[in-house]
């Protein structure tokens, strides 16, 4: 096991608030992330890649996998399954890593139940419900139905931003860039992460 106390952070937004571009921007600045893998039961997109991109199985290893108790999380999302296996987690935290999770609200709230202050918790938001729309029916991937299924469940989301430790609101990108880099390195001055200064269990080091 690593001496180093390995790094959760968490990241939560509505479908379309540009999640996916910030994470693989803050990837490339800096490469001792790692990314969680989520395994789901949605069959993979063009170009994406199991173990890379996520873990894809049929639903009767997905109820396996639930019925062993083998995830942190899991949540029904547009009509499919997702969620984060314990393996995968405590493997990275084992080896000290530095690891960020891309889970929706639903996730978030039964990881923070688990986890509360070992994980760092942020929200991205779109600058409205109506920027939201657009950029959904520009991706020219969703049907009508699916449109208005993933904006339904981003007004539920939007109401849990104010339990998150920061949110980023992504109108502009190199703005909201620089506040996801922000939160990334200001959590890194939690006393949980400055071992040399605060050492031991009374620092939150216990999961």
């Amino acid at each position: 096991m690593s001496e180093k106390r390995g790094f959760l952070f968490v990241i939560t937004a509505p479908s379309g608030a540009g999640k996916t571009t910030l994470i693989n921007r803050l990837r490339q600045e800096f490469p001792e992330i790692r990314f969680s893998v989520s395994t789901t039961t949605r069959a993979p997109r063009p170009g994406e890649i199991h173990g890379r991109d996520y873990f894809f199985v049929d639903r009767g290893t997905f109820d396996a996998l639930v019925a062993r108790g083998a995830f942190i999380e899991h949540a029904h999302i547009h009509g499919n399954d997702y969620g984060t296996t314990w393996d995968f987690v405590n493997a990275a935290l084992d080896e000290g890593r530095e690891l960020v999770l891309d889970i929706d609200v639903q996730g978030f709230r039964a990881l923070r139940a688990r986890l509360g202050a070992r994980a760092n918790y942020v929200f991205i938001a779109p600058p409205s419900l109506e920027a939201l729309e657009r950029r959904l029916s520009g991706r020219g991937t969703e049907s009508p139905e699916s449109l208005s299924l993933r904006l339904a469940n981003a007004r539920k989301e939007l109401l849990a931003a104010g339990e998150f430790d920061f949110i980023v609101v992504n109108d502009d990108l190199e703005t909201a860039y620089g506040e996801l880099r922000a939160a990334w390195i200001a959590c890194h001055l939690r006393p949980l992460y400055r071992a040399a200064i605060v050492p031991g269990p009374e620092a939150g080091n216990s999961p």
